[in-house]
């Protein structure tokens, strides 16, 4: 359960003008702390959070009923995870989530903890890659307990750091 009065609840496509903002705040984070080149020429657009949203992917953090986070969570196959370089995946066999697109506004805390709480508690088995210069994302990664794996590269060949957390169910 998110902490802090937050709720975490599937997104709807009525929520795309709640959503939107947070994601050109957290460009603005990520601007500020020197993450120049992740999410830029408009991305996400508005049609990448609806497609999130069509595939029941797409969810919102919402604390006193305004949406203050936005993430997706979305079953494998994840096409650009197919490949790795400088490393494996820690099982490359199971089904996985995938997270991407996290997203909130500057002073609302512990949202990589909620997010993370949410997702393993739906699968045992979580990817997700960043931006080489995304510290702040790099940070919570590795403080959640991701290993990293090695290098995936986008669909427009950009490179990102993937990690995966793989949680023993037989104990």
């Amino acid at each position: 359960m998110p902490r802090g009065g937050k709720i975490i609840r599937e997104a709807t496509a009525a929520d795309l003008d709640g959503i939107m903002p947070v994601l050109e705040a957290a460009k603005g984070i990520m601007r500020s702390d020197g993450n120049m080149c992740q999410w830029s020429d408009g991305y996400p657009t508005r049609e990448v959070i609806l497609a999130d949203i069509h595939k029941s992917g797409g969810f919102v953090l919402e604390e006193e009923g305004q949406v203050v986070g936005y993430f997706a969570f979305l079953p494998s196959p994840e096409p650009t995870y197919s490949h790795i370089d400088g490393g494996k995946w820690l099982d490359d066999t199971t089904p996985y989530h995938v997270i991407h697109r996290i997203a909130s506004y500057p002073g609302v805390h512990g949202v990589f903890s909620d997010i993370m709480e949410f997702c393993l508690s739906r699968d045992p088995n979580i990817r997700i890659d960043t931006h080489r210069d995304n510290s702040i994302m790099r940070h919570n990664i590795s403080k959640h307990g991701f290993t990293y794996c090695g290098i995936i590269y986008l669909e427009s060949g950009d490179e990102r750091l993937a990690y995966q957390k793989l949680i023993n169910t037989n104990q």
